[in-house]
This record gives structure tokens, sequence and C-alpha cells, in this order.
């Protein structure tokens, strides 16, 4: 179950999130909940994977915004690793940020899908 509380256990810095949401609690519950079904996490591996480093770094720049805005920093720190070394198109070992970022939204939706 998404709460403040929950978010907090799991690395968000729900103060910012929420100073972000003007101090409303639910609406930013609800757009850490908006981020639950987005997928480009694995369309960035995917490019990635296919060498495609100027779509991988347009998407790894949206995922950076959303996942800052929401203050969702264990997903966030590594899509922002990612995205600083695909600023330059940079050849390089992207699987252990695409691991991360990927274990932490699995965990994230963990917590979404846990009863009370």
């Amino acid at each position: 179950m998404i709460t403040i509380d929950n978010l907090r256990k799991f690395g968000a810095n729900v103060d910012e999130g929420v100073k972000r949401c003007l101090d409303d609690e639910d609406f930013y519950i609800d757009l850490v909940k908006s981020a639950i079904p987005d997928t480009r996490i694995d369309e960035l591996e995917q490019c990635i994977n296919n060498g495609e480093l100027d779509k991988a770094f347009e998407i790894a720049h949206a995922l950076k915004g959303m996942y800052g805005n929401i203050s969702l920093t264990p997903i966030y720190e590594p899509i922002n690793e990612m995205t600083e070394l695909l600023r330059d198109r940079k050849e390089a070992d992207y699987s252990p940020y695409l691991n991360k970022a990927k274990e932490q939204k699995k965990n994230l939706v963990e917590l979404y899908n846990a009863r009370k």
C-alpha cells in the first residue's frame, strides 16, 4: 500500500515531494501511483541494448524528470546517473544502473500491491 510512511521507508524524499505538490499529500500519493504502470525503464533497457543512445537519452531524461519531481530517490538516482552518461552518448556498461532502477521500481510496485 502506498502511504507517506511506506514511501519514507522505501527511501523517497517524501517531504520534498509533498512540498512540490503544494503540501497536498493526497495529490502526491496520486502522482506516485501514476508512476507505477510506466514501462519506460524496459524501453530504456531495450534502446541501450540496441545501441540507440539518442532515444535512450530521451527516455532516461524523461524518467529522471518524472522520478525527480515526485522524489522517488531510490529510482531517481540510477536513472540520473544513466542520463548523465547518455547525455554524451557514451558507450558504457549501463547494466548496474538499469538493474538498480528495475529493482527499486519492482520494490515500489510490491509496496503498491501490499495490503495493510
